[in-house]
């Protein structure tokens, strides 16, 4: 079966959802035939120049005990799935339209799961700023994609309507929330769930082939 999941590159829960979603292909290899990564924006109107990331976090969620608590289970969670997270770092929240282009873009070559990976560890774990399209074609390259290709597409408008109808879709499809999997093209699931159930999911989707489920 094929696995579509929406995601935002700069959403953490997003990085932890796409290790556990690792996690359960890895356990049902036989089962899943590749998994699609489609484009969501939490903030489509951040400026190309981006945000900082410290006061915008400080703006929407304050430094309440519980978002002091939230992000701890963040950074262990994350820990425990082999993520590095580093909040503390200056960092800057881009416009990530740009940068689902390029996940696009890496669906032909099949690259796109090393694409996103590349995306989020260098924003999270390095703190990298995802609008520098210098980045985002490096990023590419080390994926296997041609560089100087992907810097040229990047500099035009190529695909940038055909993303922004995607994550309109999203919305219209009730997507509010990140990452969003569905798989088979039947079932969904909302959040960043244990690899145990993303497991289960797909052995009912399978269960459930042909049956008019």
């Amino acid at each position: 079966m094929l696995i579509d999941t929406v995601i935002d590159v700069v959403c953490p829960w997003c990085f932890v959802g796409k290790r556990e979603l690792d996690l359960a292909v890895a356990e049902r290899p036989a089962a899943v035939t590749g998994v699609r990564w489609r484009p969501y924006q939490l903030s489509a109107e951040t400026p190309a120049e981006g945000v900082d990331r410290a006061t915008y976090y400080a703006q929407k969620f304050g430094n309440s005990p519980q978002f002091q608590q939230a992000r701890k289970h963040l950074i262990a969670r994350g820990e425990e799935l082999g993520i590095a997270f580093d909040f503390e770092r200056p960092a800057r929240i881009a416009n990530t339209l740009d940068a689902h282009r390029l996940i696009r873009w890496a669906l032909a070559p099949g690259c796109q799961d090393l694409v996103v990976e590349g995306l989020m560890r260098a924003y999270f774990e390095e703190g990298a700023f995802l609008g520098d399209r210098e980045l985002l074609a490096d990023i590419a390259a080390r994926a296997g994609m041609d560089r100087t290709l992907v810097a040229d597409l990047l500099a035009s408008d190529a695909d940038r309507d055909v993303v922004q109808v995607e994550v309109a879709e999203a919305h219209r499809m009730g997507v509010q929330g990140v990452p969003f999997f569905i798989f088979d093209g039947r079932f969904a699931v909302s959040g960043a769930q244990d690899h145990s159930e993303l497991v289960k999911v797909i052995d009912h989707a399978q269960a459930t082939d042909g049956a008019g489920a």
